[in-house]
């Protein structure tokens, strides 16, 4: 009883017996009872490795070396020297591959060194047993639009061909992507291609109209956009001989073009800042329209005072092949000749001169200069002003301060005075223009009086004249001085007749209306007296 307990083993389904007798190892797979025998080793029942339908295991016999697959759905029973190896993580199941339509998984065999590749759309694919994955595992397919491509080359021969859309890319067996998938280049009016041929080297320009990808052998070095120049643009350009050629806005046939293979845009290097102390300012489109420039420097007077002079050029460029010629810093030479032909005049007047006359010393600056420096820069200089100076040392600005603030106060007065000055003439002048309109307006008024009394009295004269006609002819014996009397009557009726019909008073004196007054005064016995019939007593 004792040794049936011992030497009898009831295996299930999912279990399995390893027996390790003296010389070598049997398996019991179960479902089985199995009595051991007598003289063994050692013994161990084992669960067995269950596997899913998306699972798979590797086995491998540790006598042969071989290597095996089981993929499931199935429980793996081991045979003699068998074990499950593990994977990276320690487990024994693995998952198998389950790839979607746009994708697709290279095993390598580490045995051949052959590649396998399974597409998509299908589940449950897992490796050979001495196969690895490449990639690190599943890879997509490139998906192409209609306007992309991908180059990709085969390791094996190095041929490289252009994939371009609209489509999926799979790599093959010793595909590689060269890069990653690019977009068509549209060439226009405004746009082109510069290509290179990988297998002749050489490079041209794609200027037809269309949607541009390049093929097998080929490259794209650079897009190039149309160059476009306005009336008063211009630009350099460096042809594969090295010559310079100058392109001008102002005619038809160069005011818009696409750069030539072998060809670049030359730029121009100028200086820039009031000092012209960065030579970082890079220019590839000249402006040739006159245009101002802001300098600064300094100088010395006579009587050793430093200033700091700022102005301005108002300048053009007038021969561009003459100025690229002869300066490769066109603002930094018109400056520093400036700064010399400065420093050589202001050395030669005192600072009370210099405040007098700076605008002069410009002029002369500009116009008496006879080395036709500029000109032969192909520069021209309209006019160079200064529009500002101060003493470099703070003493001397202080001092220079004070004598332009006492100037400016001078100034004022002076402008102040002159400006009452011209209130009071502008007051007389008023005045004298005033009386001769007076004037002008009395003698008017005494020709009008005149004339309009010369008219009444040729008026009065006539009607006087006919009065008379009339009065001698109805009358002819009637004397002059009775006619005169007559009218003078009749005119004193219209004179009242007038004034009745207003407001007015009319007076008259005794003479007019032939008044006499008298006085009557009698004297009675009794000591009163009558006047005019009245009797007054005398008390």
């Amino acid at each position: 009883m004792i040794y049936c307990n011992r030497h009898i083993y009831f295996v299930d389904k999912d279990e399995q017996l390893i027996i390790e007798n003296l010389t070598e190892i049997t398996v019991v797979h179960g479902p089985k009872v199995t009595c051991l025998p007598p003289w063994i080793k050692s013994c161990e029942k084992k669960k067995v490795l269950s596997l899913s339908m998306a699972e798979y295991c590797v086995v491998k016999n540790i006598l042969s070396g071989k290597k095996r697959i089981e993929v499931g759905p199935k429980m793996v029973f081991l045979q003699p020297y068998d074990h499950i190896e593990k994977d990276k993580y320690g487990e024994k199941r693995r998952e198998a591959i389950a790839l979607k339509a746009n994708e697709y998984v290279r095993f390598l065999d580490n045995l051949s060194g052959a590649i396998r590749i399974e597409y998509g759309e299908k589940g449950g694919v897992v490796p050979n047993p001495d196969e690895i994955l490449m990639d690190g595992g599943k890879k997509q397919a490139m998906d192409l639009q209609v306007f992309e491509y991908v180059k990709v080359q085969n390791k094996r021969t190095g041929a490289v061909r252009t994939e371009r859309g609209e489509k999926l890319v799979y790599l093959g067996e010793f595909d590689v992507f060269l890069g990653s998938k690019k977009t068509a280049v549209e060439v226009d009016d405004e746009t082109s291609v510069l290509i290179r041929n990988k297998r002749t080297g050489q490079q041209s320009l794609v200027t037809e109209k269309m949607l541009f990808i390049p093929s097998d052998d080929e490259e794209i070095i650079e897009v190039r956009s149309l160059i476009k120049l306005a009336d008063y643009e211009a630009c350099i350009v460096r042809d594969k001989q090295g010559k310079e050629l100058f392109f001008y806005g102002s005619n038809d046939e160069q005011r818009s073009f696409f750069l030539p293979p072998h060809s670049e845009i030359v730029p121009l290097l100028w200086s820039r800042g009031r000092r012209r102390e960065r030579r970082d300012l890079r220019i590839t489109k000249i402006d040739l329209r006159p245009m101002y420039m802001s300098f600064e420097f300094n100088c010395r007077t006579n009587d050793n005072v430093e200033l700091v002079l700022e102005g301005s050029f108002f300048w053009e460029v007038i021969d561009l092949e003459a100025m690229v010629k002869f300066t490769n810093d066109t603002t930094g030479d018109v400056c520093n000749h400036a700064r010399s032909r400065f420093i050589e005049k202001v050395s030669k007047v005192t600072l009370q001169d210099f405040m007098t006359k700076f605008n002069v010393i410009a002029e002369e600056v500009h116009k008496e200069d006879e080395s036709n420096f500029y000109g032969q820069r192909g520069v021209k200089i309209h006019s160079l002003e200064v529009t500002g100076y101060h003493c470099a040392e703070p003493s001397t600005a202080m001092i220079l301060e004070q004598i332009i603030q006492e100037t400016t106060n001078r100034m004022n007065r002076l402008q102040q005075q002159e400006s009452e000055n011209e209130v009071q003439l502008n007051q007389i002048r008023g005045d004298i223009d005033e009386e001769k309109a007076r004037s002008q307006l009395l003698r008017i008024q005494a020709e009008n009086s005149n004339a309009r009394s010369k008219m009444e009295g040729m008026v009065e004269a006539e009607r006087v004249r006919s009065f008379l006609t009339e009065l001698g002819e109805a009358f002819p014996d009637m004397d002059m001085k009775t006619k005169i009397s007559i009218w003078n009557t009749l005119r004193k009726e219209d004179a009242l007749k007038a004034i009745s019909t207003g407001n007015a008073k009319l007076y008259f004196t005794p003479r007019d209306v032939n008044l006499s007054i008298e006085n009557h005064d009698h004297t009675h016995d009794s000591g009163s007296s009558w006047v005019d019939g009245v009797q007054s007593t005398d008390e």
